[in-house]
């Protein structure tokens, strides 16, 4: 397993938010993490990836203590793309390179100029290469923050309800994408998402999560 969360616990001022969750992630899996708003989603997420530090529990990343890892090794763990970001007046090209500093050294190399092209292109980016951030669309500024994630060549991939600012022609394309990413390179995905219907079509897996516990997990054709 890539990723195994155990018993991981959370409180904001004293009021449980995670309560002894548990699950793991394989190689090449994409997890869709379901819940009502408000049941911990995010939390879950930003303590997966140490923005959050929990109260109980640990959280090993290729058998690794996640807890023993300097911020430059989580950031080659793990791809963080949060709900919502914010559009500084950087040009796209500029913020996804952004993503390849846990790689860098003194200087950018041309590996990690192609890093950023090819993912760009991937993602249908290419052609908004040196617009800034704040004259792109909600949708076409999601894609940058997941071009973001992705170059920084992440084990396991956290995301937090990509597909919220997209029309429905982007949320497939998106989804199929990232598919396409975690399938081909042999990483895994957890994402929040609140569409059932994407989440059957595009996970290998379900978790639900309510009231801070995992309730259950399946594959979408053993769903209920």
């Amino acid at each position: 397993m890539i990723l195994s969360v155990n018993g991981i616990s959370f409180a904001y001022r004293g009021v449980p938010v995670l309560d002894g969750v548990t699950f793991s992630l394989a190689e090449g899996e994409m997890v869709a993490l379901l819940g009502p708003n408000g049941t911990g989603k995010t939390t879950l997420l930003r303590t997966i990836n140490g923005i959050l530090r929990p109260k109980g529990g640990t959280v090993l990343v290729e058998s690794r203590d996640a807890s023993t890892c300097s911020p430059r090794e989580r950031a080659k763990f793990f791809g963080y793309v949060p709900q919502r970001g914010e559009a500084v007046r950087l040009t796209v090209f500029d913020a996804v390179l952004l993503g390849r500093r846990p790689h860098l050294g003194w200087t950018v190399e041309r590996r990690d100029l192609e890093k950023v092209e090819s993912v760009l292109e991937t993602l249908t980016l290419g052609k908004f290469a040196l617009r800034y951030l704040d004259e792109l669309s909600g949708g076409e500024f999601q894609k940058v923050l997941l071009a973001r994630a992705l170059v920084q060549e992440p084990r396991v991939l956290l995301l937090d309800e990509p597909t919220s600012s997209l029309d429905l022609k982007n949320q497939l394309d998106m989804l199929a994408t990232l598919q396409r990413v975690v399938r081909g390179h042999n990483v895994a995905a957890l994402l929040s998402l609140h569409d059932l219907n994407t989440a059957f079509r595009f996970a290998d897996r379900l978790l639900f999560l309510k009231d801070g516990v995992i309730r259950g997990s399946c594959a979408p054709s053993d769903a209920p």
